[in-house]
């Protein structure tokens, strides 16, 4: 379907170019002939329209909410080493349970570097004023570690009521748990989560895969990195990339195998990947792990982007093994069977079909995917048909599927970032900081390319890594905060996205897991249905908002909202619901709180 566009393209700028040839050959006399001014004048291809002003804009907002301190993530101008290129997440979670969320900044290291005392980056944790602005707390919180720290997952594992944090770093994964009074403790050993060997985690994500109403914990390994082999900067036998001189990896490099943990109820995990079938599929450079049903079968499954080699999607067996269906289910490779770099993934029901569909970020050259889920086990990769797969430019890493103007359809944005500083000093057609994209959902199974229209938050370039999503001031509409690699991170919050109705919901388990992770929610107005679950983990190592939401256009009450709990798998069922409120909903308990927000 794109050939034909691409020649008629071709041949509009043919024309446009002869007649400006031969304008510029005829001398300047003959151009008082009218006849002849005419049919130039017919022959000129008039100039685009001006693109239209989105009604819904993204704006940084980043420094003035007070979130100025800098990523600290390998060299700036050259990478000698895969770590330095990889970068890291970020969270979005009410760590203090008032309502509003807060924010986890993850944070790296230079090779080599010798920080003066109380110098080196670290980690920061920043509560909500609910004004808009954020305080660093991260001294108070105990949170602050200097390291080379990659993904972040959130969830409440011991079932207290406070969310707690899991950290991967290039080194040593830390469970982080919420003490409830504004601080954190490391409790990794106690946890049984501490391993005596260098590992390189990436994403993580906690999910109850044997609904037993305790958090287990999925962590992806990257790479077998060796700090010992590390290049020294005067080593010149690098990789090369189109030709130019760059780090290594990830081909070329022992891949790691992913874990996953069992949680005993009694705030300790075991290793329980050899029997539970996660070792199968063998090592991978696997980095983002999200858990979601997609077969519909009542079981959280487990879908893994994994790059350079094929994804994984573990299917539940009800029985606490899983196998690895990707490849007959047709999410493993591209459409046309090559292995992609895979970073990031979002899920959702993207056609309203009950069925939920993955997006997947890759390298440059290259698309992200859609699969779209064919509700048979299958998957087919829509990405060319649905309008997805005109930019191939980008390194693309954070993303998430999100309703931005609440029209009821989710839509996509995505994070871009390079790898390589040096491609700045070729001409390759890309550059090392990047534009963010927007698709928008046409309702119809296809997207449309919307980036050029959705503000300055969108237009602005940096080298992108990790992104979470959702409502920072409780207005009604989702925003996007982005981690910027070595420079101060990206708020982007979002202007005219509440101008329609909407409805947000945070749910508690009391059966199943407190946090609600796996509960299932659709919310129905006329005959639109839309799906959610509660997931943890999900873009590119981060975690977004654990709250649903669900825009409703023009509908001023939700017909239906039915929450289907995880453990028990029993529905409650709540009638003509009012919009633009978020709703707090305890599992046997119903609606046991509301909030409002005050009008703009």
């Amino acid at each position: 379907m794109n050939v034909p566009r691409r020649r008629f393209l071709g041949s509009s700028l043919f024309l446009l170019g002869s007649s400006l040839t031969e304008a510029l050959a005829t001398p300047l006399w003959k151009w008082r002939d009218p006849a002849l001014l005419q049919t130039a004048l017919s022959n000129t291809v008039a100039p685009p329209a001006p693109p239209a002003v989105s009604p819904v804009q993204f704006v940084d907002v980043a420094q003035q909410a007070g979130l100025t301190i800098p990523n600290v993530w390998g060299g700036i101008d050259h990478k000698r080493s895969i770590i330095e290129a990889k970068g890291s997440g970020l969270a979005f979670f009410d760590y203090d349970n008032d309502g509003w969320l807060d924010i986890y900044f993850t944070n790296g290291d230079r090779l080599d570097a010798k920080w003066p005392a109380g110098k080196a980056p670290t980690s920061h944790l920043y509560k909500n004023n609910r004004d808009g602005t954020f305080t660093d707390v991260t001294e108070k919180s105990g949170l602050g570690r200097t390291g080379w720290q990659t993904g972040v997952c959130v969830g409440d594992y011991d079932n207290d009521g406070w969310d707690d944090l899991f950290c991967c770093f290039w080194g040593h994964n830390v469970l982080f748990h919420n003490n409830g009074n504004g601080t954190f403790t490391d409790v990794t050993q106690k946890a049984g989560l501490f391993q005596e060997q260098v590992r390189w985690g990436a994403g993580c994500t906690f999910l109850d895969y044997d609904r037993d109403g305790h958090l287990d914990l999925f962590v992806c390994n990257y790479i077998k990195l060796d700090p010992g082999k590390i290049p020294m900067p005067d080593d010149t036998n690098f990789c090369q990339w189109k030709g130019v001189p760059t780090m290594c990896g990830p081909r070329g490099l022992p891949g790691d195998t992913n874990i996953l943990y069992h949680n005993n109820g009694d705030g300790t995990f075991t290793d329980v990947s050899q029997k539970a079938g996660i070792l199968k599929p063998g090592p991978r450079y696997s980095i983002t792990a999200v858990s979601y049903d997609f077969d519909n079968d009542g079981w959280p499954d487990i879908y893994v982007a994994v790059d350079s080699e094929p994804s994984i999607l573990f299917k539940n067996n009800h029985d606490g093994t899983f196998t690895d269906v990707a490849v007959m289910a047709g999410c493993a490779y591209s459409d046309n069977g090559h292995e992609q770099a895979g970073m990031g993934i979002a899920v959702a029901d993207y056609d309203c079909d009950g069925w939920f569909d993955i997006f997947k970020t890759n390298f440059a050259d290259d698309t992200s995917n859609l699969y779209h889920n064919n509700g048979d086990g299958t998957f087919s990769d829509l990405t060319f048909p649905t309008g997805i797969g005109v930019n191939n430019r980008y390194v693309a890493w954070g993303c998430g599927f999100v309703d931005y103007d609440n029209d009821g359809w989710q839509d996509i944005i995505q994070i871009n970032g390079h790898v390589y500083p040096e491609i700045d000093n070729y001409n390759f057609g890309q550059t090392y900081k990047n534009p963010r994209l927007v698709y928008k959902n046409q309702g119809n199974g296809h997207f449309k390319d919307v980036s050029a229209d959705m503000g300055p938050g969108i237009s602005e370039h940096y080298s992108s890594r990790g992104a979470a999503f959702g409502d920072y001031d409780n207005d009604g509409d989702i925003d996007v905060l982005v981690l910027n690699l070595n420079d101060p991170p990206s708020l982007l919050r979002n202007d005219g996205g509440n101008k329609q109705n909407w409805i947000k919901l945070k749910l508690v388990g009391t059966k199943c897991n407190r946090t609600a992770i796996g509960a299932r929610v659709k919310v129905t107005t006329g005959k639109h249905v839309q799906m959610d679950e509660v997931h943890s983990g999900t873009s590119v190592m981060s975690q977004g908002d654990l709250r649903l939401h669900f825009g409703l256009g023009k509908a001023e009450t939700a017909d239906l909202i039915e929450v289907i709990w995880p453990t028990t798998q029993k529905t409650e069922l709540f009638k003509q619901v009012k919009a633009n409120q978020i709703l707090t909903i305890r599992e046997g308990e119903g609606i046991v709180a509301t909030f409002k927000p005050k009008p703009a």
